[in-house]
């Protein structure tokens, strides 16, 4: 074996860098020059010879050509096409239809109520807002109760935008319907929403809300009829309303007095209720059939409320401290207070209280008879009674269930004229 130095072996390392270095240079610069002539050789001299004059040449800077404000009628043209080839299904063409034909003939409604201030001085305040429908061309329009309740001023706004001042024609606490109109210019041409027959309703079938739910206006949604002939009560006033249409069309606050709309565009409803627990929809909406709309309608545009036929009485609804007290045997109905002398309830045979007592603030008299239903239909309560007789007229006979000394008997009388 051969021994090398130290010196030795660093010589012949610098040696060995200093020959790779250099190797690798010329190889980088064969490959560079190879690449060069294979690049130039793949460009015509023509193009070559034409670079080259006008890097020699100076240039002159052309004048900036600003695009036409004609629109591109080819571009136009291609659009139109395409917007043509659009299609729509069945559903969507009763929509549409429906909304186009409904929508302008109905009204957003806002109202102000009088208040006062700090120094007990009266002052005009913001009230509510809903929806209505015009149903007739002169400016009626019919909307629900509480949508205008407490109001000084009601403005009604249509699908043009304009604003008109509106009175209260008439208003039906029972049904929750209201009537009232405004007077637009003369020659205005209002569009207008008709009624539908609510009675051939079948669950199922397919129906279209459009109202100013949280003041949006004319918002359309649709749904189904959920059930028919629901019994339900009004919060505000204590009443019951029979036959309500449920449907599952999103109603939310400001839908109320809008129209629940047939596919044919007909009214077979006025919206008027929620059920929910947050105040918002819940898919569990109530109407007010059309049924009821229009006896109701044709009673407020002529006399400003409601014909009803009545029970010339006065009740009081039994609970368990009445029952208990005056012994009796049942604690749900009406006890007969008072009967009209001369009246049909004194006439059909129906016994009024005799034994006055003191009932809180006021005198009521036991003895009497304990209306238990009227018609088939159970009254347990106030509401239930109102509720039997919401689509009574006078001059119409009625049945009475009426319970005394333990038994039940039944009297028939006809309805007398409202007071």
């Amino acid at each position: 074996m051969k021994l090398y130095s130290k010196s030795q072996v660093i010589f012949s390392t610098v040696i060995g860098m200093a020959v790779a270095a250099g190797l690798s240079s010329l190889i980088v610069t064969c490959s560079s020059k190879s690449n060069s002539k294979n690049k130039t050789e793949q460009v015509p001299q023509q193009i070559v010879s034409e670079a080259q004059e006008k890097v020699e040449q100076p240039q002159t800077e052309e004048p900036v050509q600003f695009e036409s404000s004609e629109p591109d009628t080819s571009v136009q043209l291609e659009l139109q096409t395409i917007s043509s080839d659009v299609t729509y299904t069945q559903d969507e063409i009763q929509n549409i239809s429906v909304y186009a034909k409904c929508s302008p003939a109905v009204v957003n409604i806002n109202t102000q109520v009088t208040g006062v201030n700090w120094f007990l001085e009266p002052i005009t305040q913001e009230g509510g807002s809903g929806s209505g429908a015009i149903i007739d061309k002169r400016g009626y329009v019919l909307t629900n109760v509480h949508v205008i309740k407490g109001a000084s001023k009601i403005y009604v706004s249509l699908s043009d935008g304009t604003q008109y001042q509106a009175q209260i024609v008439g208003q039906d606490a029972d049904s929750d319907l209201a009537i009232i109109k405004f007077d637009p210019p003369q020659g205005t041409n209002l569009s207008t929403i008709t009624f539908g027959d609510s009675t051939n309703l079948k669950i199922g079938q397919k129906v279209i809300a459009i109202g100013n739910p949280f003041g949006f206006e004319r918002t359309m949604t649709t749904g189904i009829v959920s059930a028919l002939g629901r019994p339900i009560k009004d919060s505000s006033t204590n009443r019951i309303i029979r036959n309500m249409i449920q449907t599952d069309s999103a109603i939310n606050p400001g839908n109320s007095g809008g129209p629940l709309l047939d596919t044919n565009g007909k009214m077979i409803g006025i919206n008027t209720m929620i059920y929910s627990s947050s105040g918002n929809s819940a898919g569990i909406g109530f109407a007010v059939p059309a049924s009821t709309a229009i006896r109701v309608s044709s009673d407020l545009l002529k006399y400003g409320k409601v014909r009803r036929g009545q029970i010339q009485i006065q009740l009081v609804q039994l609970n368990n401290l009445i029952a208990n007290y005056a012994n009796l045997d049942i604690s749900q109905g009406l006890l007969v207070n008072r009967t009209t002398k001369g009246g049909n309830a004194e006439k059909a045979g129906i016994i009024q209280g005799t034994q006055a007592v003191r009932y809180y603030n006021s005198t009521i008299y036991l003895g009497g008879d304990i209306i238990t239903a009227i018609d088939d239909i159970a009254v347990t309560s106030i509401a239930d009674y109102y509720s039997a007789l919401e689509a009574k007229r006078p001059g119409d006979t009625v049945t009475i269930i009426l319970h005394r000394n333990g038994k039940d008997r039944k009297v028939t009388l006809t309805l007398a004229e409202p007071d």
